[in-house]
């Protein structure tokens, strides 16, 4: 899909930003380009969109060479979402959405249809498209910014470190639900990043870039178990080296598929009676399809025992995830937050399964030391 042949950028004095960039990215992999400041990553990015011309090398989507084409055509055939978002303040959502449909002369009706869609794609409602880019909280507009890459429906996107400025919570979130997007949609992406949790989270392959030079490509995996020298070993972290298990990588595979739920319709002393006969404190809330719908404590149903149901009790559950999702990228985030369980959901969002964050510290405990027995002399006390 995007191939990079032999790129260099010298400036001025023969400094090299980009040394001799070579890589093959299939259509819809995800690539992270990672390294230390002033490595080459964003130089690299920029000029595949040719925001930045090469000294030399060739690039080339589907074998056609982009530094042979009009710059300013081949960048409206790129997405391109940035740290900074970039709406127009002065546009409604559903203008900034459409501005790169509008430069292709796409029809009124067809923009605003477009625009649509891809609002229902990340959850928003259509009624945001004649809102102001002010009255959306941060991780919205940021949303925003991604749709308007996907708006002209290009086979290539390019992000430079788009959800860094964003809280953490925000851009957890923000994470998953772009790599669902991603995989449904099958786009090719390079993303710019300076932090190796999201790349590990994000990426099919990652790139790993010293002065101007490729020191490293491979699977996060891969780089977790073997990195190329210590500069990778150092710039990975010590507590990222995890040997782990190679036939466990999904959270289906290790969850407990028997979580403890109740429909939204039960009332509060149905629920109080099945946390009793379960000793927890809390409670999953699906509806009758099995859909997760949030959970609900103890405490909102102590206070409010006289409802017909807890349906207007439930909260949310941000720390859900799906049960084809990497289980290195949850170990990180759970054990990160410090939550103690999460709901895990099939692509329909139905409740399948719970992890709890026990058994993700085992599987950290397993991967560190393995199964091995510890001398005699160790144990004694």
């Amino acid at each position: 899909m995007l191939r990079i042949e032999n790129v260099t950028k010298t400036y001025k004095g023969g400094k090299k930003a980009v040394d001799n960039f070579s890589i093959d990215i299939k259509k819809g992999e995800f690539i992270c380009i990672i390294g230390p400041s002033g490595c080459g990553k964003t130089t690299t990015m920029k000029m595949i969109n040719r925001l930045i011309e090469p000294t030399s090398g060739k690039i080339l989507v589907n074998d056609e060479d982009l530094l042979k084409q009009d710059a300013v055509k081949l960048r409206r055939k790129i997405g391109y979402v940035i740290q900074q978002i970039g709406l127009f303040p002065h546009m409604t959502i559903s203008e900034n959405i459409s501005l790169v449909p509008r430069l292709l002369k796409w029809t009124s009706s067809k923009k605003v249809k477009r625009a649509e869609e891809l609002l229902q794609l990340v959850d928003m409602p259509k009624e945001y498209l004649d809102r102001y880019p002010h009255e959306l909280s941060g991780g919205q507009q940021q949303r925003i910014g991604v749709l308007r890459a996907l708006a002209a429906n290009p086979p290539l996107i390019l992000m430079d470190e788009p959800f860094g400025a964003l809280d953490p919570i925000t851009r957890d979130s923000l994470q998953e639900e772009f790599k669902r997007l991603q995989r449904s949609l099958d786009k090719t992406i390079v993303f710019v990043t300076h932090d190796m949790d999201e790349a590990i989270k994000l990426a099919d392959r990652i790139v790993i870039m010293k002065d101007g030079k490729i020191v490293q490509v491979d699977s996060p995996e891969e780089i977790l178990r073997n990195p190329a020298n210590e500069f990778v070993e150092d710039f990975i972290g010590k507590e990222r080296l995890l040997q782990g298990k190679p036939n466990v990588q999904t959270i289906g595979q290790i969850m407990n598929k028997k979580p403890i739920s109740i429909t939204g319709k039960q009332t509060p002393a149905t629920a109080l009676k099945v946390m009793k006969e379960a000793r927890v404190d809390s409670l999953l809330v699906t509806d009758e399809l099995g859909l997760l719908k949030g959970y609900i404590d103890l405490e909102a149903i102590d206070r409010n025992r006289s409802l017909e149901s807890i349906d207007s009790l439930l909260k949310p559950c941000p720390n859900k995830v799906h049960e084809n999702s990497l289980l290195r990228d949850t170990i990180h985030r759970l054990l990160k937050r410090g939550v103690s369980y999460a709901p895990v959901v099939n692509e329909q969002d139905q409740l399948v399964g719970i992890v709890t964050r026990a058994s993700l510290v085992d599987m950290v405990y397993d991967s560190i030391w393995g199964e091995e027995e510890l001398p005699a002399e160790q144990l004694e006390v």
